[in-house]
């Protein structure tokens, strides 16, 4: 046969024919192109027809199972066929079982990529060889196994493998990048292992380190925020305590404060002139709440904590473009009607924190009703509920009031 067959299973499937994408094998035959998938990941391996059979028809009720089975593969070899000649030849029979040849000219990228990974547990210190491999990988590790693809199942526990194996793979890679100081190709290679995984706090770290490294201290910073959004939107939590750490040194990274007493209170001068309340991050915000409740200790004075619960977590039906903007809305009437020893701080999708050093009870309720009323003239359609919470911080804890 002379056209080369190229098949993707990582993250979807597809099937190229000189490089020409196969469009229409899904629309002719759903179960035939699982009936391939499943094949394929047997590795060249006989399957029972039983198997075949408990897989494919799991939800549905067949008279004559076993015909059905024959009619499918008969009707697949022939679609095969019609896309390029001698296709079909790869579904061989058994004597009670089906297997998947390879015919030459044909690649499939996810036994390739579990060479790759033969290949690199057998090199060891012969870098240029290894870097080839891992460059390899993250060019056909387009995501995980049939993640896209739908009735796959079955194939979850192979994509679940595979996944640790990559993930392993690329830091062992990062590793190796690190001690030739390539934090170029750190960037490079974290950022196209996220579109794996974009939930992986190493690898968000480790990018935030090569972004500092390379004098990128904004980019760094723009990263922890897409992750701390990332946490709160589809996680509901802080991020990790490693990453709240992580962005201390961040910032630390960015400040280049020259050695000197002029310097230093110009530095702070600068600082201080913001309007407002000041909006922090949960990392900085806890730094902040720890200092002050040593003050209050020393000194015996109190503080007041206050929590703003905007809309019901239970209720699934706000839409996130409109929670962002809820949201967004009610941190520029905090940060512009608080004041400016105020700290404010997000503290999960649908909850802010608040340190108000100089209140009590009364005028710190007058506050957040003077809040709550900005909220609703702000959105006065929403149906949104606004809840509040507040009460001390001190030695001696008083009863937690709420609205």
């Amino acid at each position: 046969m002379g056209d080369t067959i190229r098949i993707q299973l990582m993250d979807t499937f597809n099937v190229y024919i000189n490089e020409r994408k196969e469009e229409h094998l899904a629309k002719k035959s759903r179960k035939g192109v699982s009936l391939m998938q499943y094949l394929m990941l047997n590795r060249g391996q006989p399957v029972p027809n039983y198997r075949l059979l408990v897989t494919l028809w799991s939800d549905e009720g067949s008279a004559n199972p076993e015909n059905a089975l024959k009619t499918l593969v008969s009707r697949l070899r022939a679609i095969l066929n019609q896309i390029t000649p001698g296709f079909g030849n790869c579904i061989v029979a058994d004597r009670g079982a089906y297997h998947w040849e390879m015919l030459p000219g044909m690649t499939v990228d996810y036994y390739q990529i579990e060479e790759l990974f033969d290949e690199l547990g057998e090199l060891r210190d012969d870098q240029p060889e290894l870097i080839e491999r891992y460059e390899k990988l993250l060019v056909l590790y387009k995501g995980d196994l049939l993640q896209n693809c739908e009735q796959n199942v079955w194939a979850l526990a192979q994509a679940t493998s595979l996944h640790n194996k990559y993930m392993s793979a690329i830091y062992s890679y990062i590793e190796l990048l690190k001690s030739r100081e390539n934090y170029q190709d750190i960037i490079r290679v974290c950022r196209m292992a996220l579109n794996v995984d974009n939930f992986d706090d190493r690898l968000h770290m480790e990018l935030m380190t090569a972004l500092i490294h390379t004098n990128r201290t904004n980019e760094a910073l723009v990263q922890y925020k897409h992750v701390t959004h990332l946490n709160y939107r589809y996680l509901g939590v802080q991020p990790s305590e490693d990453m709240q750490e992580f962005y201390k040194q961040i910032v630390r990274a960015g400040k280049t404060l020259e050695f000197s007493l002029e310097g230093i209170r110009n530095e702070l001068r600068e600082s201080g002139e913001q309007r407002g309340a000041f909006v922090c991050e949960y990392a900085v915000f806890k730094e902040i709440y720890n200092l002050q409740m040593r003050n209050l200790e020393r000194l015996g004075s109190t503080m007041f904590l206050g929590v703003i619960m905007v809309g019901n977590p239970e209720d699934p039906t706000m839409d996130s473009i409109k929670q962002d903007n809820i949201m967004n809305g009610t941190l520029e009437i905090l940060k512009n009607n608080l004041r400016k020893g105020d700290t404010i701080t997000h503290f999960s999708p649908t909850i802010f924190a608040l340190l108000l050093p100089t209140v009590n009870y009364s005028t710190g309720n007058m506050v957040m009703e003077r809040v709550k009323q900005l909220f609703y003239k702000k959105f006065p359609n929403s149906n949104i509920p606004f809840n509040y919470r507040i009460g001390p911080l001190s030695s001696r804890m008083e009863p937690e009031e709420s609205v």
